[in-house]
């Protein structure tokens, strides 16, 4: 069962509620010191010493470490006193420590602190990636520790267990995505766990920020999920957080700023080098005499997937033990290359930002990207995956006016044009509404419909309804509703439901009609008979939790709640959608402004590594102000891009562009089929397979909206 989006039911039928201790806030201190003592307390330096023990005897007997490294003593500390923290080290610098530890050393620290509790409580980790939760909670498992992750891959009986295990208190942590925390139920279960929630760790907590290079909406719901469930203490982890991101995540989260630990992302072993290249095959041909020069475990990062399959070939036909890697393969497939590659058998993974994450092979030897990055956090977090044994590693990037293109596509899609905003406020405003189960009223809505319709991407339009809900107070999103039901009989079904005299139970047993092997209920047809929606579907849950069926399900509707009278006049319409497309403007012209950052930052005139660390808010160790061995340090000059060939309005392009697509409400629409930027619409009109998709990618892009707009001045409302 996906349970992603489940019904809402609660996770832990029958717990009684177990009250959550909130403890009092005391300002940071030094260290791995018992909360709630203090050098006033005549006991307080045997209690220090005897917490800085149990750390320390954690991490040589769980995780094999002899000592902490860096900050992150520091960072423990102020968590097991209680604190929220905000933790920022360079990838492979140990941040997971400063959750992991603190999750299996309660139990002790409530003993210093003379508390009895009947149970220490739990850690819930809120990650994006469920390879990475997978990846964290087998090695805990592997080293004795309870954890588990709640995702969509996990099979029944897995489910069952960890709902088990989480009644009992026998887990210590608990994985899961932002997502989950739509889920109404989810989230209320986590109310009574036994012994509370005693840490909430948000990973890669850069995605909370707006002003963060992968900011994820619902990254923004995770701090009202601290007050919704009372997590004890906060810790956010994130390797990329810029001065100004970090300020936001302290706010969201209210983190002193005593309790931000940073460390450097200056690594001394790291060789950052750099070259300019006039195109892509004087780029191959730059690449294929590096991997001769540089050997040992190389992952070489591309754009598109389609650059991966294609240099991967490259590579192979010259020789070389190469594999391609990006989110369109299959799962096994990604998973057979990145255990080859974790094992040496596979020397060099071409690959798209897909792979890397929680990736922690000590003896990577070569990062190269083909392609300029897409932001500077992205360099940063992809270079610290080199030379973690402490050896000299290579660092390479190519640059050149090619990639600029690229980065701009990605950049010019996620805005619409402003009447296709109005009318998607208009058709979700105006929706029917129904009763939810306490009576306040309740839109559905397909994502995937309103994304075809309005001709909007997922991304933005995610962003648009978190905005609408946090800023604007108007809608809550709520535990989203699956259209279809099917499940298994485990042999207890029948008589399951012939002992059971619900109302439920008889609608269920009369509206499933069985195929081969899957049965599908009807919901509809059982909810015309004035049962309601929820009952039904927590009847449907109670018997998948007692193994009586497998319940499958599928065809999301998501849900909202509304909060208070939606916009009704033009005035109002009017002025949201100003604001909201002044929003999405300026998300443009950010995403535009990062990845012209890579491009300063290595075409500057200073060390590649100074100007790296200052764009953290930070600097080099020890007062040094230049790296020694950076491209720039060896030769004194800076990084030149050619200069980039001179490009001629293409009237006639543009003449074909409009031959071909008959739209005339959308300049911006038309400019993207020049352009060559895929868009629901583009796919819908199946644009992206004529001669014309992209005809003009030579062009600036403003240039293709004004010689649109010089055709066809007046243009009519957008309509589709």
């Amino acid at each position: 069962m996906d349970d992603d989006f489940d019904s809402g039911d609660d996770l832990f039928d029958n717990v009684n509620a177990d009250e959550l201790v909130t403890q009092n806030k005391r300002p940071a201190s030094q260290g791995l010191t018992a909360k709630g003592n203090d050098d006033s307390h005549g006991n307080s330096k045997r209690q220090r010493l005897d917490l800085v023990g149990v750390g320390q005897k954690l991490l040589r007997e769980k995780f094999g470490y002899d000592k902490f490294r860096h900050e992150q003593e520091g960072a423990i500390g102020s968590v097991l006193n209680g604190e929220n923290t905000l933790v920022i080290f360079p990838t492979g610098a140990g941040k997971s420590l400063c959750y992991q530890i603190p999750a299996i050393a309660f139990e002790e620290v409530d003993k210093l602190n003379g508390e009895d509790r009947d149970f220490s409580g739990i850690t819930i980790v809120v990650s994006p990636l469920i390879a990475l939760m997978k990846d964290q909670t087998d090695a805990l498992k592997r080293k004795g520790i309870t954890a588990e992750c709640n995702d969509s891959t996990k099979t029944f009986e897995q489910l069952q267990q960890i709902s088990s295990d989480i009644r009992s208190g026998k887990l210590r942590m608990l994985y899961c995505s932002p997502e989950k925390l739509n889920n109404e139920g989810f989230v209320e279960s986590l109310k009574y766990v036994p012994g509370g929630i005693r840490l909430l760790a948000v990973d890669e907590a850069h995605c909370i920020s707006e002003w963060g290079h992968s900011f994820r909406p619902d990254y923004l719901k995770v701090a009202r999920f601290v007050d919704e469930i009372k997590a004890e203490r906060v810790v956010c982890l994130t390797a990329t957080a810029t001065p100004k991101v970090a300020d936001d995540i302290c706010k969201q989260f209210k983190i002193d700023h005593s309790n931000v630990f940073r460390t450097s992302p200056y690594r001394p072993n790291l060789n950052l080098q750099a070259k300019s290249t006039p195109n892509e095959k004087a780029k191959i041909a730059e690449l294929l005499a590096y991997l001769d020069k540089h050997v040992g475990s190389t992952l070489v990062y591309v754009t598109v997937q389609r650059q991966a399959e294609e240099l991967a070939t490259t590579l192979r036909g010259k020789g070389h033990n190469a594999e391609a890697f990006h989110a369109g393969m299959k799962v096994e497939q990604k998973t057979s290359i990145q255990d080859r590659f974790m094992a040496s058998k596979v020397r060099i993974v071409v690959a798209t930002i897909a792979f890397g994450m929680g990736i922690d092979k000590a003896d990577i030897r070569n990062i190269i990207h083909f392609n300029t990055s897409g932001t500077v956090e992205e360099y940063s977090q992809q270079v610290g995956r080199a030379g973690r044994d402490g050896l000299p590693s290579y660092c390479m990037m190519y640059i050149s006016h090619e990639d600029w293109y690229i980065k701009e596509n990605f950049a010019r899609g996620d805005l619409p044009c402003k009447s296709s905003l109005d009318g998607l406020l208009h058709d979700v405003f105006t929706r029917e509404m129904i009763k939810g189960r306490d009576g306040e009223d309740v839109i559905k809505l397909n994502h995937n419909e309103l994304s075809q319709a309005w001709d909007i991407r997922a991304s933005p339009l995610s962003i648009l309804f978190a905005t609408l809900e946090l800023r604007y107070g108007l809608l809550r999103a709520i535990t989203p509703e699956y259209s279809s039901y099917q499940f298994e009989d485990r042999g207890f079904y029948n008589k399951m439901a012939a002992s059971d005299g619900s109302p439920e139970a008889k609608a269920i047993y009369k509206h499933a009609k069985r195929a081969r092997k899957w049965y599908t209920f009807d919901i509809k047809a059982a909810m015309a008979g004035g049962l309601s929606r929820a009952d039904l579907v927590r009847k449907l849950n109670h018997w998948n939790d007692t193994g009586a069926i497998m319940l499958k399900t599928g065809g999301v509707e998501h849900r909202y709640r509304v909060l208070k009278t939606l916009p009704r006049t033009n005035a109002e319409y009017s002025k949201l959608v100003k604001e909201l497309y002044a929003d999405m403007e300026s998300r443009e012209l950010d995403a535009l402004q990062r990845a012209q950052d890579v491009v300063d930052l290595i075409t500057g005139e200073r060390c590649f590594a100074a100007a790296l660390a200052e764009h953290f808010g930070m600097s080099l160790p020890d007062g040094k102000t230049s790296c020694g061995h950076c491209t720039f340090c060896t030769t004194k000059k800076a990084i030149e891009l050619p200069p980039k060939p001179p490009v001629k309005v293409d009237i006639a392009g543009i003449q074909a562009v409009l031959k071909a697509c008959d739209v005339r409400d959308d300049p911006r629409f038309l400019a993207r089929v020049a352009f060559g930027i895929k868009s629901p619409r583009v796919m819908k009109l199946k644009l992206q397979n004529n001669s014309v998709f992209g005809s003009l990618e030579d062009h600036d892009f403003t240039v293709c909206i004004n010689l649109v707009t010089s055709k066809f001045p007046v243009l009519m409302p957008c309509s589709l």
